[in-house]
């Protein structure tokens, strides 16, 4: 594992710097990656792959608990350092590439159960993780340490001020919670933002059988508008008698809907006749 006085001292000798437009924040504390490490409850026998490597503080927690490890890192300036502090610990496979134009199928071939395992560069932590959720199957679970605002849209619930269309997409596919919080000081730099762990378990089915494209283009045009009635949000897109046959208040509003009822919404409007 990697002390904060190591990171510093990677980053000296190599004449490397976190980079702000890749949203670089490299951890510097041991007890902090193997903390993630354990609860991910990961072992011999499981297949992780990690986004955002960095310097390899993480990839080598994983690797410590006898897991299968393939480490994504996009920035050439960082691999060389990747490479050597992960060489000889473990069963490790360090990828180059921009995870959001990987291809996963080839990322992930050879085996079809995966845990994903991460401290996610802000800019790219939900993108990633619905991308995830809607096209890569075999990622079974994910533990990533994401910004905590982030994690708390990720993980909430109906009526409350972090639930919206990312939440509602996550539930579709997933269960979330928030596994713990992580301070600022463990990170080189240090970030201006608290992060957090956000555990997300995929279902077996999803949460509602709707079909999920007209579901999500519901909830987020109603989530354009968050603030207003379902039935001001989604005028000229849901009629009064669509509200009535899901049996969905149309004055309710879009926070209110957890996703079972929102694919209710869905399935009504799907059985509606529409113009032609």
């Amino acid at each position: 594992m990697l002390s904060r006085a190591d990171v510093t001292r990677l980053l000296a000798e190599h004449g490397l710097a976190a980079r702000r437009d890749l949203g670089q924040n490299f951890v510097g504390d041991p007890n902090t990656v193997r903390r993630i490490a354990r609860l991910a409850e990961i072992g011999q026998g499981d297949h992780v792959v990690e986004i955002g490597a960095g310097l390899g503080s993480l990839t080598l927690a994983l690797a410590e608990t006898g897991a299968t490890v393939r480490a994504v890192e996009v920035d050439r300036g960082v691999l060389p350092v990747l490479r050597e502090v992960v060489a000889g610990h473990g069963d490790v496979t360090v990828v180059e590439g921009d995870v959001m134009r990987l291809d996963w199928h080839e990322l992930l071939d050879g085996h079809d159960r995966w845990v994903l395992v991460a401290n996610l560069p802000y800019n790219i932590a939900t993108p990633l993780v619905l991308d995830v959720l809607d096209t890569v199957p075999a990622v079974e679970r994910m533990l990533v340490m994401v910004q905590r605002e982030v994690a708390e849209r990720f993980a909430a619930v109906p009526r409350t001020p972090a639930y919206g269309a990312v939440t509602v997409k996550v539930a579709y596919w997933a269960t979330a919670r928030i596994a713990g919080l992580v301070p600022a000081s463990v990170f080189v730099p240090r970030p201006n933002v608290e992060s957090a762990l956000a555990e997300i378990t995929r279902r077996e089915h999803p949460a509602t059988d709707a079909d999920p494209e007209v579901l999500f283009r519901l909830v987020r045009t109603a989530f354009g508008q968050r603030r207003k009635m379902l039935r001001r949000s989604l005028a000229g897109v849901v009629a009064p008698e669509v509200f009535e046959a899901a049996d969905i208040d149309g004055q309710r509003r879009p926070e209110e809907l957890d996703v079972v009822e929102w694919g209710r919404l869905a399935d009504a409007w799907t059985a509606a006749p529409h113009p032609a």
